[in-house]
């Protein structure tokens, strides 16, 4: 199975490699499949309930790995951002346990991606998914980045063709 690591950020909550908060997670692009992943486990400093990761985590974590899987390219003009999302929670997210996130892009376009992302249980069961509607980034606020732009690109391995 061919897989290349998608690129980090630095201050972003969900892959910022320097956000003392953040969740740190890598995405890879699973070409074979065409699609995204991620391997993760949530300690319970992301919980609600006890052994219960937050719905908001969960809801953080489908929006970027839905929204990079327009990012099988690698290609820093396809960053997009969410307009809509709706998320189904099908089952209990729990701490402390290995979980995989999913993303996948429905329909895309210039302007506009459909995709949708799951995460999965151990078992192979579906604990939460959305689907979601992006939109190109307009580019003042790409201008603006400055050092992330940077990091983007420096994080951003070679496509093989």
């Amino acid at each position: 199975m061919k897989k290349l690591r998608q690129p980090t950020s630095l201050k972003c909550f969900a892959c910022g490699r320097e956000n003392p908060f953040g969740l740190k997670m890598e995405w890879f692009n699973n070409y074979d499949e065409n699609r995204i992943e991620a391997d993760f486990t949530l300690s319970d400093h992301y919980c609600s309930y006890p052994g219960v990761v937050h719905g908001g985590i969960v809801a953080t974590i489908l929006d970027e790995t839905a929204g990079r899987a327009v990012l099988l390219s690698n290609d820093f003009n396809r960053l997009m951002v969410t307009l809509k999302m709706e998320v189904v929670y099908k089952k209990v997210t729990p701490t402390n346990t290995p979980l995989k996130a999913i993303g996948r892009v429905i329909k895309n376009g210039t302007g506009r991606a459909q995709v949708e992302g799951e995460i999965l249980l151990p078992d192979g069961s579906v604990s939460a998914k959305c689907s979601a509607l992006l939109y190109k980034m307009p580019q003042e606020v790409m201008d603006n980045w400055g050092s992330e732009a940077e990091e983007w690109a420096r994080t951003t391995p070679k496509v093989e063709e």
